[in-house]
């Protein structure tokens, strides 16, 4: 029973790192875009949350209802203001412009709240669990994740499959010349994009600033897991992106459960060998 627990954690935790990916996903899916600053871009979302939660007195879990259309902003702001401009035949320039992005980021956050860890509170809901008999239990805060992580994904293929704006989405990302012609702008429909990703990244910041420690270094590492999850499932597709996610989780969950000094390196391990097996990941397909 205790494997079995094992893997359940595993697979709570990979909700987590599916909210992580999801963003990535979204972006490189329409737009072909790799974005080096998403993870400071989590943590930049989480230190908002911590903001407002002080400031205004809010429980974390609704700081939500000001982080997330805070955050949503930011992504149109900066992908008008700023990645339009990187965008064409070279990949070299959005990668640069957003590793620029992500030091500033880190820097500004350091400067503003320092190198001290910190965490949002949510009272009993950090320790309550669900028992589901046998000696197995799951806590209440990772479900949550968990569920909104399915909720998010489904969200986003409703939206790319059955509305005007994701046919639009998908047009632009399979043509975006032709689909320019056609009457779309293609500026705008990628600053509605990025505020959508970041959205979810501003969900997956106040997840991560409730389940565990944060500070402003802590962006690449969460870069690396959502790189991990979205390559495992295959790039482009949300629903693989979740299944990348859970597979990285229980790889970690395993390896701690061998070693704790393990985990990271199981999570890395299983990546590659995943990469070496299936190079285009479980579920190729581009949002196209």
């Amino acid at each position: 029973m205790e494997w079995v627990d094992t893997l359940l954690q595993g697979v709570l935790l990979g909700g987590l790192y599916a909210l992580f990916a999801t963003g990535l996903s979204l972006i490189f899916g329409v737009m072909r875009l790799v974005n080096i600053a998403h993870g400071d871009l989590i943590v930049l979302a989480a230190f908002v949350a911590l903001v407002v939660t002080q400031g205004l007195g809010l429980h974390p879990l609704l700081s939500l209802l000001v982080v997330v259309p805070a955050m949503a902003a930011v992504g149109y702001g900066l992908q008008r203001g700023l990645l339009n401009r990187t965008l064409g035949g070279d990949i070299l320039p959005p990668l640069l412009v957003t590793f620029g992005l992500s030091i500033v980021i880190q820097n500004a956050l350091l400067e503003l709240f320092t190198a001290d860890s910190r965490k949002l509170q949510v009272g009993a809901l950090e320790t309550a669990s669900l028992q589901l008999g046998g000696g197995l239990a799951i806590g209440w805060l990772p479900l949550i994740v968990f569920a909104a992580a399915v909720l998010v994904i489904a969200a986003l293929q409703l939206l790319f499959f059955r509305t005007a704006l994701g046919r639009a989405f998908r047009a632009t990302s399979d043509d975006p010349e032709t689909a320019r012609l056609m009457g779309i702008d293609n500026h705008h429909l990628f600053g509605l994009a990025m505020a959508i990703a970041l959205a979810v990244v501003a969900i997956a910041g106040v997840f991560l600033a409730i389940r565990t420690n944060f500070d402003p270094t802590i962006g690449p590492a969460r870069l690396i897991y959502a790189f991990e999850a979205v390559i495992i499932g295959g790039l482009g597709s949300l629903w693989g992106t979740l299944a990348g996610g859970v597979l990285l989780g229980v790889a970690q969950s395993i390896g701690a459960k061998i070693d704790p000094g393990w985990q990271i390196l199981a999570g890395h391990l299983a990546f590659l060998l995943l990469l070496l097996l299936r190079p285009r990941g479980l579920f190729p397909r581009a949002v196209d």
